[in-house]
């Protein structure tokens, strides 16, 4: 009789045991990692720990965690979008454009730009997504590719040269604060975050996007077509490229058409180093905001500790590096806990 208790205590433990390895393997190993590190620069980085250098870090991080919301969708079936840095340029002068067009009122303006710049850029992701699945291309050279068209259609909107002068009631947006350390930017970055998590947490198009980049032929042979969903999710990528440029836009208050140069690789490294598995199937949007501040956290704790700015791309380079690493390590010790 002891025996047997002592047999489903140690059930018990091990249960428990597993379910905390379970948890730290996904958002709140991320989540920790960041508390690790915001430790450590508090009490070692002169200001670190002011709301001023908070506040600091909330505006820089906004424009990359919208764009890296995207990226989540498209990663999570297994694919990869380079082009979204283009797009934020592409969009950045076309809603500028549209908002210094005397013709319209400052709101008119406004609400228009935001509805172009939203609409180019779920038009052309797409338009990838299309391209990707009707001649099944690698997701890599065809966002490629766009990247480039993106690039010189921003070019060629823009002439070439920055665009200035926008709505003075835009303008006033992007500078407002809230609760005195929250920028209106970051705010509508916590929105998109919101919005993607409960889309694929309590949706059925967020299940299917689990469940192709786990076994896209099971999804098929279950009645489903995994096209639609992986049109959807580089449509996905391409709207909220194109809010990053309204976010773009509220912060800088200039359209230019090299406004996203290196924006894409720096999404890619937030959703990577969130937790969201290179292979697809497994991530979180939560995990991918964490990845963007961790990103950000670290490049302002190395410049306010006097660290060479060659010194910066090396260690986030390296922390890129790692998190795939342990993502392997991850994925194996995930099932082995599910062969249990």
């Amino acid at each position: 009789m002891s025996a047997n208790i002592e047999k489903q205590t140690e059930a018990k433990e091990v249960s428990v045991w597993d379910k905390l390895v379970r948890i730290s393997l996904k958002e709140a190993g991320v989540a920790i990692a960041l508390i690790l590190i915001l430790t450590f620069f508090s009490a070692t980085a002169p200001y670190f720990a002011t709301p001023e250098n908070f506040l600091k870090i909330f505006v820089q991080i906004a424009i990359n965690t919208v764009l890296a919301a995207g990226m989540t969708f498209v990663i999570l079936v297994g694919g990869i979008d380079l082009s979204v840095g283009s797009l934020l340029a592409l969009c950045t002068v076309i809603g500028a454009t549209i908002m210094i067009n005397p013709a319209f009122s400052p709101w008119q303006a406004i609400v228009l730009a935001c509805l172009a710049s939203m609409g180019t850029g779920a038009i052309l992701g797409a338009v990838n997504g299309w391209i990707c699945e009707k001649w099944k291309l690698p997701s890599f050279i065809v966002t490629l590719g766009m990247l480039n068209v993106a690039s010189g259609l921003a070019r060629v909107v823009s002439d070439n040269s920055t665009i200035t002068g926008l709505p003075q009631p835009f303008v006033d947006f992007g500078n407002l604060i809230f609760w005195g350390i929250f920028p209106s930017i970051f705010l509508i970055a916590i929105v998109v975050v919101l919005i993607g998590w409960f889309v694929l947490r309590y949706t059925v198009f967020g299940r299917f996007v689990f469940a192709i980049g786990t076994n896209e032929e099971a999804v098929r042979l279950s009645g489903h077509e995994p096209k639609r969903y992986k049109i959807a999710v580089f449509t996905i990528s391409g709207l909220t490229a194109g809010i990053a440029a309204m976010v773009y836009l509220l912060r800088l208050n200039v359209g230019s058409p090299v406004a996203g140069i290196g924006y894409e690789l720096n999404a890619i490294a937030a959703v990577i180093i969130g937790g969201t598995s290179l292979s697809g199937g497994k991530g979180s949007i939560v995990g991918t905001l964490v990845g963007a501040c961790i990103l950000q956290v670290l490049s302002t704790g190395l410049q306010l500790l006097g660290a060479d700015d060659n010194i910066k791309p090396i260690v986030i380079g390296a922390v890129i590096v790692l998190a795939v690493i342990l993502d392997s390590y991850r994925g194996r010790l995930m099932r082995k806990l599910e062969t249990r």
